[in-house]
């Protein structure tokens, strides 16, 4: 019996991981265009809030605005594709929206303490930066190793098949192109 609630926990755990796959999937033209249209009316309701403000915190407001709304386009097109560099890309608008909310906040601060805060934000910025394309350069390195693994596989599969003679070493090859995608 435990194995059995094991095995439906990681069905259910496996099945939220990959909803947002699912969802990017089985996202029509139709909700990607009202994601868009929906951001864009948050974004001008967000703004237009601003107005009441003054000065600095009126700045702040209008960055903090414009940050949600590009990290929410950014997620609508990940959503959309599933493709990781739209994954990147998220993360990159998080760090860019977040650095340009803090610099506009240390403008309420004045000569040295207001440049350790940029530079804080600055710092920030570029880890936050740098851990999105280490998340790249990891997912490349990853579909790289994969490929070579795959076409280690189709020579091993493939000199298998050279010891066959005829229609046998036909089928074979067939087989093997087909099971490794090599074309």
């Amino acid at each position: 019996m435990t194995s059995n609630i094991n095995f439906k926990t990681l069905f259910i755990l496996a099945a939220v991981l990959l909803l947002p796959v699912a969802q990017a999937v089985t996202m029509s033209k139709a909700d990607y265009k009202a994601g868009k249209t929906r951001i864009s009316e948050e974004y001008k309701t967000e703004k237009a809030a601003c107005d009441s403000q003054a000065g600095n915190a009126k700045d702040i407001c209008v960055e903090e605005a414009k940050g949600k709304e590009k990290i929410a386009l950014a997620e609508l097109e990940y959503s959309h594709s599933g493709k990781s560099k739209d994954q990147t890309k998220v993360l990159e608008a998080k760090a860019k929206s977040a650095y340009e909310v803090a610099k506009q906040k240390c403008d309420d601060k004045a000569g040295n303490e207001k440049d350790v805060c940029v530079k804080e934000a600055k710092a920030a910025e570029t880890t936050a930066l740098a851990d999105a394309k280490l998340g790249k350069q990891i997912h490349e390195a990853t579909k790289e190793a994969n490929k070579d693994k795959r076409d280690a596989d189709y020579k091993v599969a493939a000199e298998k098949c050279y010891s066959l003679a005829g229609d046998a070493k036909d089928s074979c090859m067939a087989a093997a192109k087909t099971k490794y995608g090599i074309k």
